[in-house]
């Protein structure tokens, strides 16, 4: 029987260290500080925003919510945004995806401060994850993938790492920071024939598709690390990942628990990006 893991571990082990550059930052006269774009009030967004806050608090990062009307016309949100991106005491930048239908991404994504986008909505900061360029910021999500695998001791260096699911959320980047740390990496998809088989070659396996369940013991290699990233919630709100938790552990070495994992990482993440962005906007 693999290990469970949990993500609570990671985050307080982020969090202490964040800490500690947030009270030298303090020292100097310098506060971190993280505004979030918040369009409407979709109940995701307002309880990521709230373990956010939560987490910002713990660690001395400042932190504050632009709450904007669900109807703002994509003129306004610009003019919205790039008051943001001017004003000198915010460091870094976290706008809520997906925008509303009115609001183009495309064009916005393009508006946001680079050095402010500490979740890599910008295609400055995704060309710099695709460069391996330390000065961007990678999505949350997948740096915490990251994060859990190096806590945890997972070998990455030559290792077959196969990632299930192609977005720019989490499949694309992640398949990049793994490549980054020297794994040999293929990504699955809708239209990859014989996924089981493919999966089952992983020594890391990481999952995000959105579909409850889909990954059973059938795509798991005896002894491989499972990163599950998936969150659905059903009918009665009971909440599971993209993996047969179960079913999956009784191959896996270890494999992230699902609520608890992944996700509980990302809150510490994102003030860890924001730290990160204050101090190269100030040169330390």
């Amino acid at each position: 029987m693999g290990q469970i893991v949990k993500g609570k571990p990671v985050a307080d082990a982020i969090t202490a260290e964040v800490s500690e550059q947030v009270k030298a930052l303090k020292e100097k006269g310098i506060l971190p500080k993280l505004m979030i774009v918040r369009v409407g009030a979709d109940p995701s967004d307002l309880a990521y925003e709230k373990g956010a806050l939560k987490r910002c608090e713990t660690i001395g990062v400042g932190a504050e919510v632009l709450e904007l009307p669900g109807d703002i016309s994509q003129e306004e949100f610009i003019k919205e945004l790039e008051k943001v991106n001017k004003d000198a005491s915010v460091n870094g930048i976290l706008i809520f995806r997906p925008l509303p239908k009115q609001l183009d991404e495309k064009v916005i994504k393009y508006v946001i401060a680079p050095e402010k986008d500490v979740d890599c909505f910008s295609p400055v900061n995704v060309a710099k994850v695709m460069e391996s360029d330390a000065t961007g910021f990678a999505p949350c999500t997948p740096s915490a993938v990251m994060e859990m695998l190096r806590y945890y001791k997972v070998p990455m260096k030559g290792k077959k790492a196969v990632v299930v699911g192609r977005s720019m959320v989490v499949g694309k980047p992640v398949s990049m920071l793994l490549l980054n740390e020297n794994a040999t990496v293929t990504i699955c998809h809708s239209r990859t024939e014989n996924m089981p088989a493919v999966c089952s070659d992983a020594d890391i396996l990481v999952v995000g598709i959105g579909r409850s369940k889909m990954i059973d013991s059938s795509y798991v290699k005896e002894g491989a690390a499972v990163m599950d990233v998936g969150i659905n919630v059903d009918e009665q709100g009971n909440m599971s990942g993209d993996v047969d938790t179960e079913g999956c552990a009784e191959k896996a070495s270890l494999i992230t628990a699902v609520p608890g994992g992944v996700g509980a990482v990302t809150t510490s993440i994102l003030a860890k990006h924001v730290v990160k962005a204050c101090m190269q906007q100030n040169n330390i």
